[in-house]
């Protein structure tokens, strides 16, 4: 029996809250999508529903942490609440409910967590230096390089902002998912300006629920933990955006795989995978099923949180 202490992470995205539970070798894991962005594009504030929502679901992952016997507790939260004017007030809210104020991460420091954690049991052959891709609800964080020399851009465009800002049609127009492309774009012509190495990298991996939900309409399973180390080629995910993009929500619903509460934002991710994918002439990528929250937990086993310069 493990002699190590029980942790848990928290992450409070725009699009979803996750919780990941470790006590030794064992993981529990649990997300609840709350779309906390939602209707922030037009005001930079959050809204009282998605805030509740979200106030809703830390109750319940909280409930689940001190039912597995918690010991330490890390929260994070991200680019809604990172960009939010009224951000202090839904933070107060949130540190009662857990008893630890959430710390805000920057998108450094948000992609370099990533990193991290989506590194953790990696299948063999996926080589270094490395690319990593965490497309979430308000922003994409891209980090490039290898565990101790590490550079991370950050773009303020993801499945929820996206949608909101671009694909407004039912299915979206040709014009809407070209324009939304062509944003994510020219955003990464100013990432590769700065980070030259992205376009030299031995693989690439993709993380957050964009992705493994492309992965699993591809292969048609619900069964999200089996993906980790799928291989999800261009031409797939092409042929995934594809299918999405031209369905209208309703129809869209019923593909395999596509959890109904992403549904109605996964083509805003898809716009920027594709995106990513055709900017980097990439042939795919390696889904991993490791992200922030597993480098978390990871720091607080080993007493190492809050890491450097994520201090509330």
């Amino acid at each position: 029996m493990s002699t190590a202490p029980t942790v848990a992470a928290i992450d409070i995205g725009t699009n979803s809250v996750k919780l990941l539970v470790r006590h030794g070798s064992d993981r529990f894991s649990h997300a609840v999508a709350v779309r906390l962005g939602e209707g922030m594009h037009a005001t930079r504030e959050l809204q009282p529903e998605p805030i509740a929502r979200t106030l809703d679901a830390l109750r319940r992952l909280r409930s689940l942490a001190d039912e597995r016997g918690v010991a330490r507790l890390g929260v994070v939260a991200t680019s809604a609440t990172r960009d939010a004017r009224n951000r202090d007030a839904f933070l107060d809210a949130a540190a009662e409910i857990l008893g630890t104020r959430p710390i805000v991460l920057s998108g450094e420091q948000e992609g370099r967590l990533a990193y991290s954690g989506s590194c953790i049991d990696l299948p063999d052959g996926v080589g270094s230096p490395r690319l990593v891709v965490d497309i979430g609800g308000g922003s994409t964080e891209l980090v490039v390089g290898a565990v101790d020399a590490l550079s991370v851009a950050s773009i303020d465009l993801g499945c929820v902002r996206l949608t909101e800002s671009h694909l407004r049609s039912d299915p979206p127009r040709p014009d809407e998912l070209t324009n939304a492309i062509g944003l994510v774009q020219d955003h990464l012509d100013d990432v590769i300006r700065d980070l030259p190495d992205i376009l030299d990298v031995a693989s690439i991996v993709g993380i957050g629920g964009t992705i493994t939900t492309v992965a699993a309409v591809e292969v048609g399973i619900a069964d999200y933990e089996a993906l980790h180390g799928f291989w999800l080629s261009r031409h797939a995910a092409e042929d995934v955006f594809r299918t999405l993009a031209t369905e209208r929500l309703s129809d869209r619903v019923h593909n395999p795989g596509l959890p109904a509460d992403r549904a109605t934002v996964i083509v805003g991710g898809l716009c920027v995978l594709v995106a990513v994918l055709r900017k980097l002439r990439a042939d795919g990528l390696t889904l991993s099923r490791r992200a922030a929250v597993d480098g978390i937990c990871a720091a607080l086993v080993e007493d190492r949180w809050p890491l450097p310069n994520t201090a509330p």
